[in-house]
């Protein structure tokens, strides 16, 4: 099942939809046509369980021949938000969890050639998410080096504290693709916080695809373009901790809990990287897509 978060015009509030080919099919009204109660927002829909994927995935086959009257609406009529607009937590970024982009980082990074031996975690601010075709804002006033990171993000369905790595995936609620927007000369004292965690700094989207439909997340083609120039391409197979250990590692001291985002790395490719150094500028057109999700586009703008 394919999750959005949609608005239908802009007086109109955001609502949870399922992307059924051309259609956004509104869950809540599906839901109240045929006597079930579904929420309107990607959280509620999460809260529910992993029962709710089951349920609702029958009733769109159930009702799929003839939407009822009000619930389905062409996508192209509607704006995509980020399919969670706004996170109940910081987002947990993973950094350095590509071979390849640990070597590009630490020749432009200063950060170490050795391949970490744990995740190194980090975190971006519920302010940083923006959705598909909303802008990265580029503040010349702070970075010169806006930089472009495409990554698999992993939506958290069940509460996890200290799982084993065998059990992890079964907590996962869906995946989408993000980009970790980062301003290389903000770092701090080797912190990236700062760097990686202003405003519009995380697009998420296009939407959701439910964890059934992708049961390896390790098995998934990557790539990132910048005006239609391709930067970064490669697989999710090539990460040094794979979605289960990060789920593994990070519920070992901290609890992962319904809705919370995990933004699991980028391969090489990035413009700090390259010789000559490219960065992101304003006019700039960044376009992240990963296999069985979808394309993420995103416009750069001054402010």
């Amino acid at each position: 099942m394919r999750l959005v978060t949609y608005r239908a015009s802009i007086l109109d509030a955001a609502r949870l939809g399922a992307l059924v080919d051309t259609l956004v099919v509104d869950l809540e009204r599906l839901g109240a046509a045929n006597n079930i109660a579904l929420p309107s927002d990607m959280l509620a829909f999460i809260d529910l369980g992993p029962s709710i994927i089951k349920t609702t995935t029958m009733l769109l086959e159930q009702n799929r021949a003839n939407w009822p009257a009000g619930t389905a609406v062409p996508v192209q009529n509607v704006k995509l938000l980020a399919p969670i607009p706004r996170p109940r937590k910081n987002i947990f970024g993973i950094g350095l969890n590509y071979v390849e982009h640990v070597e590009e980082s630490s020749r432009a990074l200063d950060t170490s050639a050795d391949l970490p031996k744990q995740p190194i975690i980090f975190t971006k601010p519920p302010t940083t998410v923006i959705g598909p075709n909303d802008a990265v804002q580029h503040n010349a006033k702070l970075t010169q080096q806006l930089d472009w990171e495409v990554e698999l993000a992993a939506i958290i369905g069940t509460q996890a504290t200290r799982i084993e790595e065998k059990n992890a995936l079964s907590h996962v609620f869906g995946y989408t693709v993000t980009v970790d927007i980062s301003a290389r000369d903000c770092r701090r004292a080797g912190q990236w916080v700062y760097s990686k965690g202003m405003d519009t700094y995380a697009p998420l989207g296009p939407c959701v695809v439910t964890a059934d439909e992708i049961p390896d997340p390790q098995a998934l083609d990557l790539w990132l373009t910048v005006n239609g120039e391709i930067k970064q391409k490669s697989n999710t197979k090539f990460m040094l901790f794979n979605v289960a250990h990060l789920i593994t590692d990070i519920s070992a001291g901290m609890t992962l809990e319904p809705g919370d985002i995990i933004a699991t790395g980028t391969p090489s490719g990035v413009g700090a990287g390259r010789t000559p150094q490219e960065w992101l500028h304003p006019g700039d057109v960044i376009e992240a897509h990963v296999q069985n999700i979808g394309t993420l586009r995103n416009p750069v703008v001054a402010i």
